[in-house]
């Protein structure tokens, strides 16, 4: 490896990459990988994860190719919750594409964690009702606040709920957000027009039963590739993916239920597959590279270039 590319190679901070990282941007860069994976121009394996022994974590690699190429490297340890150092910590190593040489490191934590909702936000502005929707959060972790700043920048938010299994957290986010508390779940999901689950839940906490008609469920809470969300009412609605392997061989509400899933969402989004006007809408996502690895990029050609 050339010397002076490595000694001069930046790392570029989660402050930097704040600063200049904007939700619609953000989105509409998704939406394109995403339809680009969906079309076969991306080249990614389904992400290769190992447990760390003695911990309640793992560290998953996540390389993919399309119209950038980059890895990222992520650890999850859910035992770090509550302290002061996040449940999922990454690095993304950006390449030039041309000639395959390191471009930038960049913190990935706050990269993970926006597109992660920039991915419900951009779904919802595809397929929901947005007009003074009522909108509940399901959580209370980095998720939850994550998805109540991208809602709020496609939804008119009518009513801001929100319902977690810890209490006292629960509470505090919903006073800071402007949020009602549900100490219920079911009253918080009931008429909801769009539902963020954003838990480490093993076991469900939504009900097929208890939504609306044409409600939207985004499901993005990490719950195992045997824990999940969502139970089998739920399910059996429109299902919507990011892949279709990805999704089978990790999402626990999809290996859980057996459902049939109806399409990956970047065939919506080029209008391959056409979500019925009506339906209740399900959509469970895992996370792919292709996610990090364009909004890297996008981070990257902000602050460098």
């Amino acid at each position: 490896m050339n010397d002076q590319i490595m000694a001069t190679l930046p790392f570029i901070s989660e402050a930097q990459i704040d600063a200049v990282l904007d939700w619609g941007p953000l989105m509409d860069t998704l939406e394109q990988a995403m339809s680009d994976f969906s079309a076969g121009n991306v080249v990614q394996p389904v992400r290769q994860f190992i447990p760390v022994p003695g911990h309640d974590g793992i560290i998953a690699a996540m390389p993919a190719v399309g119209e950038a190429m980059a890895v990222k490297v992520v650890t999850i340890y859910h035992d770090n919750a509550g302290t002061g150092v996040p449940t999922h910590q990454a690095v993304i190593l950006v390449f030039d594409k041309n000639n395959g040489s390191p471009l930038a490191v960049l913190d990935g934590r706050l990269i993970t964690e926006m597109r992660t909702a920039a991915g419900s936000a951009a779904a919802v502005r595809k397929l929901a009702t947005t007009d003074r929707a009522i909108v509940t959060i399901m959580g209370n972790g980095a998720q939850a606040r994550a998805h109540i700043k991208a809602l709020a920048e496609v939804t008119d938010i009518e009513e801001l709920r929100l319902w977690s299994r810890n209490e006292a957290h629960g509470r505090a986010l919903a006073e800071e957000a402007g949020a009602t508390y549900f100490a219920n779940a079911e009253q918080a999901v009931r008429d909801a027009d769009i539902v963020a689950c954003t838990t480490a839940a093993k076991e469900p906490i939504v009900q097929g039963a208890w939504l609306k008609t044409g409600a939207f469920v985004t499901a993005v809470g990490w719950n195992t590739i045997e824990g999940r969300e969502l139970d089998n009412a739920a399910m059996a609605n429109t299902v919507i993916v990011e892949s279709y392997d990805a999704a089978r061989d990790q999402a626990g509400n999809i290996r859980g239920s057996d459902c049939e899933i109806f399409a990956e969402m970047g065939e919506v989004y080029t209008g391959t597959k056409v979500v019925p006007e009506g339906s209740t809408v399900i959509y469970d996502s895992v996370g792919m590279a292709i996610m990090d690895v364009a909004v890297a990029k996008l981070a990257y050609d902000l602050i460098v270039r």
